[in-house]
């Protein structure tokens, strides 16, 4: 059995920012880090936009304050604000930190770290690395793993969480490389594991972002949080879903409808193209709805909306936005200097997760909470973000938050034994399970059941929603799961077989998906990314509150929790 005294699960931000402080505070500490991928691909390293931090080094009015009433207004108010307050004192903190790491951000010509606008910020706070800031964040982070000999375990799955009377004692993990399972104990496990993008069929996530961390937390019996706000960002790249960074809106894109017009105006006047993501994206929606999209050929009553940057001249594009324009014209075939992006709404970020409390330490429930088991960044909900995050926020979150979780995990470890743990058990379940998917011979094949689940997701719990269309997603959703049953996989191989994976991830999707779609039709108003055409007012009395779902074979039971309410009142949200 593989022993380490902390084991966290994932690599992105949030986990290396956690495994960076642990050794940080106690060199003495054996920390693991553990990923289906090399951490370097991890999907934080396509965060492009920026993390915002009340530098002062472009607007010297910017507070603390301010941000966190940003952030606050920008969640719908279901944001807790001792989680807000924490995250935005401690922000010029940490970027000053990443700095110190060697992350190479953009700078003024004064030589301080650059700033620029974004989304629903009230102030130019947000820091950046032209449009590459998760790329230049996560490579110093990988650096720092292996300058203070954190052990990675890159290319293994991990398939369970070990939770037993009530304690986070380890993980059972798989390599890809050759089939190997390994039971891992550790004094303390975190879940870094990221979003859920895969569960819609057009996102801006990777191929890895399939909810396996909210997954086994719900197969161990505990909650998942606020799961019914996904977040769609605005401008998806048409038609294949990737990101077009808010970051080219914040340098001074124009949203434009069929008939050439920033449609914002009737949206967000105050605040136009930088409108929160929520906004935006039901704004383009109901421009598409209404027959202003634009076909191909440049005529009305098409599938997507134009984004302009033509007037931005061809040095600032470059200059500040190159990726943006790389990825247009690689992946679509359009050189943005001189012709518009066809942009639509994708899913991007999820708000809900595994819920935490501010030291991200899980929770069993309202009140209790799980020895031994912490999460951060994407895959958590400390409920910063509420019903609707803010860009360049959640590069934040994981920073802070991972290294807050970190600093919480060296000193809850010191005295603490290795837990016991039956580890001839816990290999022979998995590798029955294994077995099992590997002999199966089913009618469906994976990739048919999993496009038809997306597919689901898609068209009954998208940017708008009401009973009806979701009721219907939920019995479709049945039937796909008893599909999912039935799959048979062409590579019966042990060898990198990656097939077998997808098919691990595909029981992960649907756990996360159904939880998504049960948290969506409890929740019977409209609130930051949750907008139901059956119920568009916000409303305080009933469901000012957080969704604690419990996923079990007999259903999903819905708890609540209540939001914590420190700074501001909830008002009704303009922009």
């Amino acid at each position: 059995m593989i022993e380490h005294d902390v084991i966290i699960v994932g690599g992105g931000l949030a986990g290396t920012r956690a495994a960076v402080e642990i050794v940080k505070t106690d060199p003495r500490l054996d920390v693991a880090v553990v990923a289906k991928t090399h951490p370097i691909r991890s999907h934080s390293v396509a965060a492009q936009g920026g993390i915002a931090a009340t530098l002062k080094n472009v607007d010297e009015a910017d507070t603390w304050e301010a941000h966190a009433f940003d952030t606050v207004k920008g969640s719908d108010f279901l944001a807790d604000q001792d989680a807000v307050e924490i995250l935005t004192r401690d922000a010029p903190n940490v970027v000053i930190d990443l700095e110190h790491m060697g992350v190479l951000f953009s700078r003024l010509p004064n030589g301080r770290i650059a700033q620029r606008a974004f989304g629903g910020h009230s102030h130019k706070r947000t820091c950046y690395a032209a449009d590459k800031t998760g790329h230049a964040i996560l490579h110093e982070l990988v650096n720092n793993l292996r300058r203070y000999g954190v052990k990675i375990y890159d290319e293994w799955y991990v398939m369970r969480l070990i939770l037993e009377e009530g304690q986070a004692k380890g993980v059972v993990m798989y390599r890809i490389r050759d089939a190997r399972v390994e039971v891992v104990r550790a004094r303390a496990v975190m879940f870094a594991t990221g979003g859920y993008g895969r569960v819609y069929n057009t996102t801006s996530n990777d191929y890895a972002s399939t909810g396996d961390g909210l997954s086994m937390t719900a197969a161990a019996g505990l909650p998942l949080e606020d799961m019914e706000f996904v977040q769609f960002h605005p401008t998806g790249l048409y038609p294949v879903g990737v990101l077009i960074s808010e970051a080219v809106r914040g340098e001074g894109a124009y949203l434009l409808n069929s008939e050439g017009r920033r449609f914002m105006e009737d949206y967000a006047p105050s605040r136009m193209e930088l409108a929160p993501r929520d906004i935006t994206s039901r704004a383009i929606v109901q421009e598409i709805r209404a027959g202003r999209g634009i076909h191909p050929d440049g005529s009305a009553g098409g599938a997507y909306v134009h984004l302009d940057i033509r007037h931005l001249g061809k040095e600032q594009i470059m200059s500040r936005i190159p990726f943006c324009w790389e990825e247009a014209h690689r992946l679509v075939g359009i050189d943005a200097v001189y012709e518009p992006i066809p942009v639509r709404p994708t899913v991007h970020y999820s708000m809900g997760g595994i819920p935490v409390n501010t030291d991200g330490q899980v929770r069993s429930s309202a009140e209790h909470l799980v020895e031994g088991f912490f999460a951060a960044g994407e895959a958590a909900c400390v409920s910063v973000h509420g019903a609707n995050r803010l860009g360049s926020n959640s590069l934040l979150e994981c920073v802070v938050y991972g290294r807050r979780t970190g600093a919480t995990i060296a000193y809850y470890v010191q005295g603490r034994k290795l837990p016991e743990v039956d580890e001839q058990h816990y290999i022979t379940e998995a590798t029955q399970q294994i077995q099992a998917l590997i002999d199966q011979s089913g009618q469906y094949r994976l990739a048919q059941v999993r496009q038809a689940f997306q597919d689901c997701m898609t068209e009954h719990c998208g940017v708008f929603r009401s009973d009806g269309v979701m009721r219907q997603g939920l019995a479709k959703l049945q039937e796909i799961k008893q599909q999912a049953q039935q799959v048979y996989l062409d590579d019966k191989n042990k060898i990198w077989n990656t097939e077998l994976i997808e098919a691990l991830e595909l029981q992960s999707l649907l756990t996360v998906g159904e939880v998504i779609l049960a948290s969506a039709l409890n929740r019977q108003e409209s609130r930051g990314s949750h907008s139901r055409e059956d119920f568009p007012d916000r409303n305080d009395t009933d469901f000012l509150k957080h969704t604690l779902a419990y996923h079990s074979a007999a259903g999903i039971e819905i708890q609540e929790m209540p939001v914590v309410i420190s700074l501001f009142e909830p008002q009704e949200r303009k922009y």
